[in-house]
């Protein structure tokens, strides 16, 4: 989700002091993008977040499956997905609870969004060819079974699903999610006690991202990995047990860069180094020596067109790196499911 830039004279006009603490998808636009995205870091365009090979033929499968997000979402309109009973959603606003609750009784519209989904990805003109019998596959799931990967998806992200059917489930279920929290009023919704989990459907971040543009300028937000909302937490902070002694930042970095080498350079010819669009600056893990764990944090200071959940995904050597360290991962990827021990 990019966020618009204001013009000098609507920033003037800003309150500065009020932070806006929840910013809801707009399904509309986040799954095109999102597919844009994926297409440029398959493609190895993107400086930041360097691609392995072996990765480029997902990555551009999975921009497939956004692009088809697109269309179901165009199809459905904004209110193509009901809420819940007003009654209930008053009820967890009440107790701090999430309103659309991923985990309990799933809305049943979420069935016709997986046949949709199916329909679309059939239809697909630059699909790749394995995907015929990815797709035979889901049309053969048995209706107990899809609930069984769907509970999996939306309980644990551990075990439970298939790692070739749940990125399409997983897909399935952003955008009942996602289509639900766009008719939300941000200001109606709060936190929760904690501060980890998303706000609208209490799940897990899949990662945070620094935003830019009018009153998020320069302010982390937690990814929530199914319902597509963002929501404020301090930089420098835990995002999974929420310490602040000892948090630190891990990198990928250019081995033929040499920063001493260009600012002498920059000095030299009477100007300074330019600290935006730095690379390295792009896709960094966050680690926490109190808990053992990590999740990425994308800065679109640095890239604009950073989007949390196709970032990543790609950035899969960062997670291998921070792995070998000693870190865990906090929380997983839905459009990624690896089996145990790989």
């Amino acid at each position: 989700m990019v966020q618009r830039l204001l013009q000098p004279g609507e920033i003037e006009s800003l309150d500065h002091t009020a932070i806006p603490r929840l910013l809801l998808p707009h399904p509309g636009s986040l799954f095109s993008a999102r597919a844009e995205r994926l297409r440029n870091l398959a493609a190895g365009n993107v400086h930041g977040i360097p691609v392995e090979e072996a990765l480029r033929g997902y990555l551009s499968l999975m921009a497939t499956v956004a692009d088809a997000q697109a269309v179901v979402v165009a199809d459905l309109g904004r209110d193509g997905v009901p809420l819940p009973d007003e009654s209930a959603m008053t009820l967890a606003h009440e107790h701090n609870m999430p309103p659309l609750p991923a985990t309990g009784t799933r809305p049943a519209a979420w069935r016709d969004v997986f046949a949709r989904l199916l329909d679309v990805l059939a239809a697909a003109k630059d699909a790749p060819p394995q995907l015929a019998a990815a797709l035979d596959t889901l049309r053969a799931t048995e209706g107990a079974e899809l609930e069984g990967i769907a509970d999996a998806i939306l309980g644990t992200f551990d075990e439970g699903a298939d790692p070739l059917r749940a990125p399409f489930v997983a897909a399935a279920l952003q955008v009942t999610w996602s289509v639900m929290a766009g008719q939300l009023d941000p200001a109606w919704a709060q936190p929760l006690v904690t501060g980890t989990l998303c706000p609208v459907c209490g799940s897990h971040p899949v990662a945070s991202v620094v935003r830019i543009g009018g009153q998020s300028q320069g302010y982390r937000y937690l990814h929530c990995s199914v319902c597509e909302s963002e929501w404020h937490m301090v930089r420098v902070k835990c995002s999974h047990c929420e310490s602040t002694a000892k948090v630190a930042y891990q990198g990928l970095v250019d081995k033929d860069a040499d920063p001493v080498a260009e600012n002498k350079e920059a000095a030299g010819k009477g100007k300074t180094l330019d600290k935006a669009n730095d690379p390295t600056k792009v896709a960094r893990a966050e680690t926490c020596d109190d808990c053992g764990t990590y999740r990425k944090i994308f800065n679109q200071e640095h890239d604009f067109h950073v989007e949390p959940v196709a970032d990543d995904l790609a950035s899969m050597m960062l997670d291998v790196l921070v792995s070998e360290a000693g870190y865990a991962r906090a929380s997983g990827n839905p459009l990624l499911w690896l089996k145990e021990g790989a």
